[in-house]
Order: structure tokens, then sequence, then C-alpha cells
């Protein structure tokens, strides 16, 4: 799927109406991504790549496990292996919780 890097965030060009189940690794498609990322700022050298990664990923993790856990903060903080304290703050952080 290709990415693209409008308003330094990673992005699928063409979201799909349903969600499938990846065929490759997560670490994988985040490679893939970079890899687009990179390509389309073309001589332009990114900054700050760890925390643009990082956000785009953190957000959707807790969502994901909110959602999997019916918002079940105790479950989801073992499920991510972080106490309920950091889950709060990241949660807050994020307009989550």
């Amino acid at each position: 799927m290709p990415i693209t890097a409008e308003q330094n965030t990673l992005r699928p060009a063409e979201p799909h109406p349903q969600q499938e189940r990846r065929k490759q690794p997560l670490g994988s498609a985040v490679e893939t991504a970079l890899r687009h990322y990179f390509r389309d700022m073309d001589d332009h050298p990114p900054e700050n790549i760890y925390e643009l990664v990082i956000r785009e990923v953190e957000r959707p993790l807790f969502e994901a496990v909110m959602h999997q856990t019916r918002g079940n903060q105790s479950k989801a903080a073992k499920i991510l292996g972080i106490n309920r304290s950091t889950l709060r703050k990241k949660l807050e952080h994020y307009g989550l919780g």
C-alpha cells in the first residue's frame, strides 16, 4: 500500500473501507512505511523521526487495546506490559481517557 508523508505523518495513500488482517509483520510494515517516507522526503533531512514513529504507532496501539479490553484499564495495562498509572497518563496524553 503506498504511503504518503503529508503533514509529517505516515498515512496510507488509499485507505481501505474495511480493516483487513495484515499479511506482513508489524515491523515490516513500519519499515516499508519509513522507506516510503524517506523517499518522499527527497533530499530534505527528516527531523524527530523517533517521535513521529512513536506518535503514529502508540495512539492506534492504545485505541486497539482499549477496544479489545472494552475499556478495562487493568486488562489493557497487563496486555501492554505497563502499569496502570503509565497507561492512564498515555491515554490522557492522546485524549483517549
